[in-house]
């Protein structure tokens, strides 16, 4: 018979001014017959590897929060670039998802974004259009290389940063591959 507790840990890192940013991870605690530990201890030994790269990921952020906080930025642009900071790296989300999750508009996402002055730090790349496309990238769009159309070189380097963090891109439809991260919290 399973017990399902909850243990909590709290990661706290501070900002420059000894503000403290709190990260809780919940641990499922179960019992479980003596046949079955070998496998126990492989799960939760990727659990662990998990909360460990959670919290070592957000231990990253926690400058460029601190920054952000700090900066002269509207209080709209320090919510919309704080929550760009919880976005994984390898993974992407959509102007319509963190303008959900913001209760506003994806052009007001998208206005935010562009004045990003911590780009990539605070990673505005990982943010694409609805459909998958890339969107935009610094202010600019990407444009379609039929018809004699150039990419712009703001995009080419937002691909870049995605492919170096793992995202896979579907050249022939200039499309990100993948389900859009929503985890937002």
């Amino acid at each position: 018979m399973a017990i399902s507790q909850k243990r909590k840990r709290n990661n706290n890192a501070t900002t420059d001014d000894g503000d403290s940013i709190g990260v809780e991870v919940a641990l499922p605690i179960k019992k479980v017959p003596r046949a079955s530990l070998d496998t126990t201890r492989d799960i939760l030994a990727m659990r662990v590897a998990a909360i460990t790269k959670d919290a070592k990921e957000a231990e990253d952020m926690a400058p460029q929060l601190a920054r952000i906080a700090a900066s002269d930025r509207t209080p709209f642009e320090k919510r919309v670039l704080s929550a760009l900071c919880q976005i994984p790296a390898g993974c992407v989300s959509t102007y319509g998802l963190l303008s959900a999750h913001l209760q506003s508009s994806p052009r007001a996402v998208g206005g935010a974004l562009r004045r990003n002055p911590f780009a990539p730090q605070v990673p505005c790349h990982r943010v694409v259009a609805t459909g998958g496309s890339l969107g935009g990238f610094k202010g600019h769009w990407a444009t379609s290389t039929k018809g004699g159309g150039v990419e712009g070189i703001t995009i080419v380097e937002k691909k870049r940063l995605l492919r170096a963090e793992g995202v896979k891109i579907d050249e022939a439809k200039g499309r990100v591959v993948g389900t859009p991260w929503s985890g937002f919290v």
